[in-house]
């Protein structure tokens, strides 16, 4: 591959990802990939050490390298997500329920790949070549490959009910993130991010919609959609972080990576907890939508809930650890069964085909 030395350059290594990973540009219809920038919420460094002075805006004016080092690093697992998730759901098209269900992904997957031009022209345009080495780095590794650099975005999305469970959760940490991220000192990302906020609304509501859709359906058994909540909620506490991060307290420090609640927050940030109280508020939020969810089940049947926060989890303290989906400590043999039992295992899929393959598993949207 030739070297990159302007966006353009990135571009034509885009066109070649969308190639590579069998997504036809077609399907895109006129989507136009462009940069967009939102509003700012302050003019000023809103937190940390800098509070008060104004906001960056170009690399030379952040006060060291260690700080412009760790802003890269911030947007280059921003922009890796966003590639991935087109990877994981690129085999979903032609077993789309509907044209509409077919329409809302290739509308999450255009915005989704935008999020990542988005990211990867602010590493061209403001980190020199080590910024233009990382966004061609992006468009080289792949989910199905196993080597993005975070695990919720190499496993596979399978099915509809992997989609609509992923967006209703893996995309609401996106939600947080990049909520975070909008109270930036370092001005362009927080531009970028505020932009990237507003479309990221829609991934959110195609999953709630679709679980909806599915309860309301009443096609797909329970305990199998609940086996689909316990593998991406649990891997979705994972993208907040390890408890206690150190990098977390120096992102906060040097103004680069707010609170969840940055706007309205009036104590100080416990710096060595950030993450755990961003997970909180995540995790009280995907109660209140489960809560939803369970009005439309019948009375005779489980209720759907969120697995345990010690549960099958791959960072952080409880990594390694047996645990059950209710918080229970088991032995390891215990645990070996307990996994197959919670989990999505081949005959889950097999069941999930079959369904699939007939009609009327989800409703008809009312956007139809």
């Amino acid at each position: 591959m030739n070297k990159i030395s302007t966006f353009d350059d990135w571009i034509e290594y885009f066109r070649q990802w969308q190639q590579d990973i069998s997504y036809v540009p077609a399907l895109l219809g006129n989507y136009q990939f462009e940069t967009k920038l939102g509003e700012l919420h302050s003019l000023d460094i809103e937190f940390g050490d800098f509070k008060g002075q104004a906001k960056w805006h170009r690399l030379t004016q952040i006060p060291n390298q260690s700080i412009r080092d760790a802003l890269m690093n911030l947007i280059v697992y921003q922009s890796d997500t966003e590639f991935a998730s087109v990877e994981q759901q690129r085999n979903l098209l032609d077993t789309a329920p509907t044209e509409y269900d077919k329409q809302a992904l290739i509308r999450v997957n255009s915005e989704e790949m935008r999020h990542g031009w988005q990211m990867c022209y602010l590493l061209v345009n403001y980190f020199g070549d080590s910024g233009k080495l990382e966004a061609r780095k992006l468009l080289e590794r792949r989910a199905f490959r196993g080597d993005r650099l975070l695990g919720s975005f190499n496993a596979p999305v399978n099915n509809w009910l992997d989609f609509f469970t992923y967006t209703e959760f893996v995309d609401r940490d996106g939600k947080y993130q990049l909520t975070m991220l909008s109270h930036s000192a370092f001005a362009p990302l927080a531009e970028s991010v505020t932009a990237l906020l507003k479309e990221e609304f829609f991934h959110m509501f195609t999953g709630h919609t679709g679980l909806t859709r599915i309860l309301r359906a009443g096609k797909i058994p329970i305990p199998i959609m609940q086996k689909y909540f316990n593998k991406w909620l649990s891997t979705a506490y994972d993208l907040f972080g390890t408890d206690h991060s150190s990098s977390a307290h120096w992102t906060y420090t040097w103004g680069l990576k707010g609170r969840f609640d940055e706007h309205e927050a009036t104590l100080p940030a416990e710096k060595d907890r950030l993450n755990d109280l961003a997970r909180s508020h995540y995790m009280a939020e995907s109660d209140k939508l489960i809560d939803q969810l369970n009005q439309l089940i019948p009375a005779d049947q489980p209720k759907l809930y969120a697995p345990d926060l010690k549960f099958n989890r791959s960072i952080g303290e409880y990594v390694g650890k047996m645990y059950c989906v209710t918080g229970e400590s088991l032995t390891l043999e215990e645990y070996q069964k307990h996994l197959s039992d919670a989990l999505p295992t081949p005959e889950d899929e097999r069941i999930l085909a079959e369904i699939i393959k007939g009609k009327d598993w989800v409703t008809q949207s009312q956007m139809n």
